[in-house]
């Protein structure tokens, strides 16, 4: 990177960090061969060839749900069924026995970063929550079987045992990963159709295109505090700051939302 004329990153974490934590680059230490290059010792981070650029989402696909007339809705019974049918296959495994009850929704990998295990755990455990809402995800697979990666394949056991050991049948739907951006904003959009909410619990989240993708889409959207959503939401504004280590307060933080929108 010390070699580099012209340095192009998502956020300001990467570079430097925050009060908190440091940035990604900033323990790298570049070495090379004597007589060849000149040796640096670290990242001089504040070098003005560090530029950031942040991604968007595609206009197209996400944009809020209350544009009737932009709204994918050829889409509508393919997301019903993948939603609200009670038959488990290949696309989607459990159901929602309360289909009038708001959905709080995730989509990422299903690796321990992403967290979505946790996500599971949080929601399992919150009896208040729980009542308040279902839970969605999507992701990749949910049969081990179809994994190449150790890690996920741990992961999707993981995420089997949670179901049963908080007996969530019911109350949860497990999504394969949709591929078509144009069905997947939809997807955004009937969620928020049911006055539901957006989730990204990651443990570290460099950018976060979900966190964009659902905040163009009209979806109240909780992120993680550990990396770039801590810059695209200001907490209590434009979305909610979670943390990522302290489940209990982060669904209660989730629950309370929901609780109030009841009420009002």
């Amino acid at each position: 990177m010390n070699a580099a004329d012209f340095i192009i990153t998502s956020t300001y974490q990467e570079i430097a960090g925050s009060k908190d934590r440091p940035g990604q680059y900033e323990s790298h230490t570049a070495f090379t061969l004597p007589g060849v290059y000149r040796v640096v010792s670290d990242i001089n981070l504040f070098n003005p060839k560090f530029n950031i650029a942040a991604p968007g989402a595609d206009q197209s696909a996400y944009f809020p749900y209350t544009e009737g007339l932009k709204r994918h809705t050829s889409f509508h019974p393919a997301i019903e069924e993948l939603l609200y049918t009670k038959q488990d296959n290949n696309e989607h495994i459990g159901f929602l026995a309360d289909r009038k009850k708001p959905i709080i929704f995730s989509m990422a990998r299903l690796d321990i970063v992403k967290n979505i295990s946790g996500l599971t755990e949080w929601f399992g455990k919150n009896k208040r929550l729980r009542s308040l809402v279902n839970l969605v995800i999507v992701v990749d697979f949910s049969n081990p079987s179809k994994s190449k990666e150790r890690e996920e394949m741990a992961e999707i056991k993981k995420m089997h045992a949670l179901i049963e050991k908080y007996e969530l049948k019911g109350q949860i739907r497990w999504i394969a990963a949709q591929n078509d951006g144009n069905c997947n904003g939809e997807l955004y959009c009937c969620i928020a159709d049911s006055k539901g909410a957006f989730v990204q619990p990651a443990i570290y989240e460099a950018f976060g295109l979900t966190v964009i993708e659902a905040m163009n889409c009209g979806l109240p959207t909780f992120a993680t505090n550990e990396g770039g959503p801590a810059e695209i939401i200001v907490d209590g504004v434009s979305g909610f700051h979670i943390d990522p280590n302290n489940g209990d307060e982060s669904s209660d933080k989730i629950a309370n939302f929901f609780e109030k929108c009841r009420d009002d």
